[in-house]
């Protein structure tokens, strides 16, 4: 039968007009339907149908029931509502059945490229509109610097050599990214910088003076152009990087207690607190205001900048540092119901799914999720 045939036989059977005949027709694709589903139900949506259904349908104590029967009748309900985004029920036989039309539950997409630059002067410039060769704006009394879009949507800093600019006081600009958005940028001296979700990266137009530094907060990785004799450093909270010229991952989120440096390869001088350490790669550092000291270990440095390859991989990490990858990238809130600090994850998936496939990959690591809106609500 087509759908608009159901839609039609449900619409006479909540007006009470429906014939013997069509409640046939009814029952039979409604049975056939629910038990030709492939959908497999966790026991947490099993139950949590049974309980709903029982609120709906009271059974009478002197009817007799097969234990197995509430489950059934849940599983066929919640199959039938995946497959059509149609919920039957059918209540016992002194009351009216009820009919309850659902629409089904919006897609949650993944986030993409976008970003906004401040300039100097405080104008903020969206740049989801700038197209390719497009002039975004210049800097500097003179118009010493032009910014603009490369062929690979990455923001650039053009030095004029021909306009004398001071060479004392600089401007700066910030780049930041919103929940759902990251962005690439290229600096005047050539280094590479990708920017994760909801993360911001101060710098200079262009790097006077004998060092080049920059402010992040939140997460971004760096492709530093070398130059010997200018050292590049970055800022963070409660630590500073400093390099000559190589390849590395900072996680700086204001939201999480440690700052994390994850070398891919060259070297790095991590200063905190006095103290001082230097990276190889494949080490990262741990930095914390509960920290006595920068713990160094070895990871899988893949692990650390997935994200910059439009992945989610996750190397035993905890529950909740996964929910926040998730918060920043889907725009969600995760509410938690239990404990759930045991819980870790290994494994991965691609950034551009929807949610709701990045949540059934987590839930082979035996972790159940519940949408609601835009909060997740988590269960162990």
């Amino acid at each position: 039968m087509k759908e608009t045939e159901i839609l039609e036989l449900l619409q006479k059977y909540k007006n009470g007009t429906l014939s013997h005949e069509d409640k046939d027709q009814l029952d039979a694709w409604y049975l056939k339907k629910a038990s030709t589903s492939k959908l497999q139900l966790s026991e947490y949506e099993l139950e949590n149908s049974y309980e709903y259904l029982e609120s709906k349908l009271p059974l009478h104590q002197e009817t007799k029931v097969i234990s197995i029967w509430p489950r059934v009748v849940a599983a066929a309900s919640i199959a039938l509502f995946l497959g059509t985004g149609i919920f039957y029920f059918t209540k016992s036989k002194e009351k009216e059945k009820q009919i309850q039309v659902v629409e089904k539950q919006n897609e949650i997409a993944p986030g993409g490229t976008r970003g906004i630059l401040t300039l100097s002067n405080g104008k903020q410039i969206v740049l989801a509109n700038i197209s390719e060769k497009d002039t975004i704006a210049h800097e500097g009394d003179k118009e010493e610097v032009t910014i603009k879009m490369n062929a690979n949507g990455e923001i650039t800093y053009i030095i004029n050599p021909n306009a004398a600019g001071s060479k004392e006081d600089n401007s700066f600009n910030t780049l930041s990214t919103p929940t759902g958005g990251q962005y690439n940028i290229v600096l005047a001296d050539g280094t590479k910088v990708y920017l994760n979700a909801v993360s911001s990266l101060k710098y200079p137009t262009q790097f006077n003076g004998d060092k080049r530094i920059v402010e992040l907060e939140g997460e971004a990785y760096f492709e530093v152009a070398k130059n010997k004799n200018k050292p590049f450093i970055v800022k963070s909270d409660n630590q500073s990087i400093e390099v000559l010229g190589t390849h590395f991952n900072v996680h700086a989120y204001a939201n999480e207690s440690v700052v994390k440096t994850t070398l891919l390869e060259g070297s790095v001088a991590v200063t905190s607190k006095n103290q001082k350490t230097i990276l190889k790669p494949g080490q990262q550092s741990d930095v914390s205001e509960s920290f006595s000291k920068i713990k160094v270990r070895e990871v899988d440095p893949e692990t650390a900048i997935a994200w910059k390859n439009g992945r989610f991989k996750f190397d035993n990490a905890d529950l909740k540092s996964v929910m926040k990858q998730l918060e920043r990238w889907y725009g969600i809130k995760a509410e938690y119901r239990g404990d759930v600090s045991d819980v870790r994850f290994n494994g991965g998936t691609f950034r551009n799914k929807n949610l709701s496939e990045v949540l059934k990959v987590l839930e082979l690591n035996n972790i159940k999720f519940k949408v609601e809106g835009k909060t997740v609500i988590v269960y162990p």
